[in-house]
């Protein structure tokens, strides 16, 4: 019931203060630094602090990837599609943190709702690799515990975060991997879907141009398949507890096998109520590397720097002179939400108590 489904080449041709508004700071990176993926480029990076009001009671922040789509590119129409579902998303783990409920219940609520859209590189529309499937990877970690559960290569789980969550609070094991995971999420009654439940037009076309384009590659760092997709959330809880999650399908043509940072706890995601939550976007092998989520927190903890400076200084300084694209989205014990993206911008929103929904996908704008 649980083999993996490889689809031969033929079916997939067919087939600053929070008081100060929307955009309360912008940090621009230094003018000298450049990326080894993209010299010259005319996007510095940008850190953006979402208005959540001076004590908010529960904060929730989403993304949907970095490497957004271009202007030029972008429809009215399809804008208005990711900001609907990014607004969805947050309002599905704002009813729950309403009604008092922990950071992963949100979570994994507001995931679900971008998991099942396609319009995002996790759950259905996930990116398929090299043999044509659709594997995911996801994490969710809570910051008073440091409990943390996480999946990876599955084929299976309709929806990667449960399954993520599923590890956390059923298991004594943080990662599972493959048909490990999909079993889990069969023994604790999750729903689990076809293969080709997540392949959608719009993923086996991507996949047959990166082949047509790159014959006999794979996808690797030094190209841009890591870009449109992987989901997140940040939440601060009734009780006081910051949490993250992150669910991803990974590359388009990636390696078979080949697993990224957003399962991996302290790279793509991680928490600790003594410092910050933080969910990650981007080249993963850099933030693998660079341990992203949990240099962040550590720089808050060890450095005592600020949230805002702890993310620029990591996203923007490091990772893009590095050559690691990327972003994340972070939230502290306070409900500070920041918002970091080293390239043209990131799907986003943020929510909280005291602040409506809000919206954004270019670096250059505030939520809106």
């Amino acid at each position: 019931m649980l083999k993996s489904v490889a689809l031969p080449l033929s079916l997939l041709l067919i087939s600053a203060c929070a008081g100060l508004g929307d955009m309360a700071s912008f940090a621009a990176a230094p003018a000298s630094s450049t990326s080894a993926a993209g010299a010259g480029d005319s996007h510095p990076g940008a850190t953006q602090i979402a208005e959540t009001g001076p004590e908010p009671e529960w904060a929730i922040a989403v993304h949907g990837g970095a490497g957004v789509k271009s202007r030029e590119d972008m429809t009215p129409e399809l804008e208005a599609a990711y900001r609907e579902t990014l607004e969805a998303a947050l309002e599905a783990g704002g009813r729950l943190l309403a009604r008092g409920a922990d950071g992963p219940e949100a979570i994994e609520a507001a995931l679900i709702v971008l998991e099942d859209s396609p319009l995002f590189n996790a759950g259905r529309g996930a990116a398929l690799d090299e043999t044509g499937n659709a594997r995911h990877d996801a994490s969710i970690m809570r910051g008073d515990t440091r409990a943390a559960g996480a999946i990876a290569g599955s084929s299976r789980i309709r929806n990667p975060i449960a399954g993520a969550r599923a590890v956390m609070e059923k298991t004594a094991n943080v990662l599972l991997h493959g048909e490990g995971a999909d079993w889990l999420a069969a023994e604790e009654g999750l729903a689990l879907a076809d293969p080709l439940y997540f392949q959608t037009e719009e993923r086996r076309q991507s996949l047959m141009r990166r082949r047509a384009e790159r014959p006999g590659e794979r996808a690797g760092i030094d190209n841009d398949a890591w870009r449109f997709g992987t989901v997140g959330a940040v939440v601060l809880d009734r009780n006081g507890t910051i949490s993250a999650g992150t669910s991803t399908g990974g590359r388009t043509n990636k390696r078979y096998g080949r697993v990224g940072d957003s399962p991996i706890i302290g790279a793509g995601t991680y928490a600790a109520n003594a410092s910050c939550a933080v969910s990650a976007t981007g080249h993963g092998e850099y933030f693998m590397r660079w341990t992203v989520a949990r240099d962040i927190c550590a720089r808050m903890e060890f450095g005592g720097d600020s949230l805002e400076r702890a993310a620029h200084a990591v996203v923007v300084e490091t990772l893009k002179a590095q050559g690691g694209g990327g972003a994340v989205i972070a939230v502290d014990p306070s409900g500070k939400i920041v918002f970091s993206m080293n390239g043209e911008g990131m799907y986003r929103g943020a929510m909280s108590s005291e602040a409506p929904a809000r919206t954004g996908v270019y670096a250059d704008e505030p939520l809106r």
